[in-house]
């Protein structure tokens, strides 16, 4: 049996402490979900720790948080077991360990690996084709070759896929399960809370990032890069339908949905992942694990780098930069697939889980009552 970690073993702790307290029984959804145990395992406080959206009221309002002999700081632990569970139930498991000693490093070898590649491939052009203007249907192949673009987007983006879809079965086994069998109700609670980002308001005035006062701003910036990710990948899909079913080849028009999809969720990533690591540089250190901040700042750069780039294609795809501008962006994208699977972006897929596990347990039991 696997030793746990001492992350694990702090938390048990805190969660024996926090429920016979209650006090922030209403801040978000940990709480609640808490009160329906009176014992915590290794899955159930996993479970718990992705169901923390790292809000930090809970920290500021705590009586027994540091200096206080009992130091509960469920915000850097949480963080810490949600980094853990993304190694744990990974595949390849060698992978995800790897990341977590080193995301940032990760990330720079497999961005500048992949990029490296693409760079070569097109430097294997004719100079005339690479460094001169294309225009017209079917620019982008001239540089790129068809075949090599799709090619490497279907192996990084299949293997994404299969990787998260095994780590998402491990996660659920590690943690108990996901609930029940599937109901309408507990879907579209869960569908709702992902939307919204609701946790992210913490007691519902927002979350805590400089000091003790609250603040929207974490939500928005997160529901930012959410839509913006989604729009970008909507450009993809509807570039794909295009190609494939309409035989119309990109680069399209500026007002075409594809490139108005892409521009408007560029902007967005932009937008959020700067903001996110801006509010991370100036975030009170106390709640927060520096163990996982390396890995998080790595992905959203990786982020930034790519919506910039994207945005810097748009921008140039009818002049001589546009070889180079194609290479490096569509490396940064297939590295970014491949490190999907043991970065945080699989919080996303695990927070969900978690979500409806949460939705599915609200409706089938009833709450410890507290003491009297």
């Amino acid at each position: 049996m696997a030793q746990e970690s001492q992350a694990v073993v702090d938390a048990r702790r805190f969660m024996d402490v926090c429920n016979a307290c209650r006090y922030c029984e209403s801040y978000c959804a940990v709480f609640p979900a808490m009160t329906m145990r009176r014992s915590f395992s290794e899955g159930d406080l996993t479970h718990l720790a992705n169901l923390c959206h790292g809000c930090k009221g809970c920290y500021h309002a705590c009586q027994y948080a540091p200096p206080h002999a009992f130091g509960i700081n469920l915000p850097a632990t949480f963080a810490e077991i949600r980094q853990e569970s993304y190694a744990a139930n990974a595949w390849p498991a060698g992978l995800g360990r790897l990341f977590e000693r080193n995301g940032t490093l990760v990330s720079l070898f497999a961005s500048l690996g992949v990029a490296l590649a693409l760079i070569l491939a097109v430097a294997l052009q004719d100079p005339t084709v690479l460094w001169s203007a294309q225009r017209g249907a079917g620019a982008f192949f001239r540089v790129v070759p068809h075949w090599l673009m799709i090619t490497l987007g279907v192996a990084t983006f299949g293997f994404a896929i299969v990787a998260m879809a095994i780590g998402a079965r491990n996660y659920i086994r590690s943690t108990g399960g996901a609930g029940g069998a599937f109901a309408t109700g507990p879907a579209v609670e869960t569908a709702s809370d992902i939307a919204t980002m609701r946790n992210l308001g913490g007691g519902g005035h927002g979350c805590n990032d400089l000091d003790d006062s609250f603040s929207m701003r974490r939500r928005w910036l997160h529901q930012a890069l959410m839509y913006g990710f989604l729009l970008c990948f909507a450009a993809t899909c509807t570039g794909t339908i295009y190609h494939y079913v309409f035989g119309w080849m990109s680069p399209h028009s500026f007002f075409s949905l594809p490139v108005q999809f892409g521009f408007w969720g560029g902007l967005l990533m932009m937008v959020g992942a700067a903001g996110l690591m801006q509010v991370k540089i100036v975030t009170d250190p106390g709640p927060v694990s520096t163990k996982v901040a390396g890995g998080e700042f790595a992905m959203l750069g990786l982020l930034f780098l790519i919506a910039a780039t994207g945005e810097l294609l748009l921008a140039v795809r009818h002049t001589g930069a546009m070889g180079m501008m194609l290479a490096i962006h569509l490396g940064l994208v297939f590295a970014f697939f491949l490190l999907m699977p043991y970065s945080k972006m699989v919080h996303g897929l695990y927070r969900g889980i978690a979500l409806l596990r949460n939705a599915q347990e609200k409706r089938r039991m009833t709450p410890v009552a507290s003491g009297g």
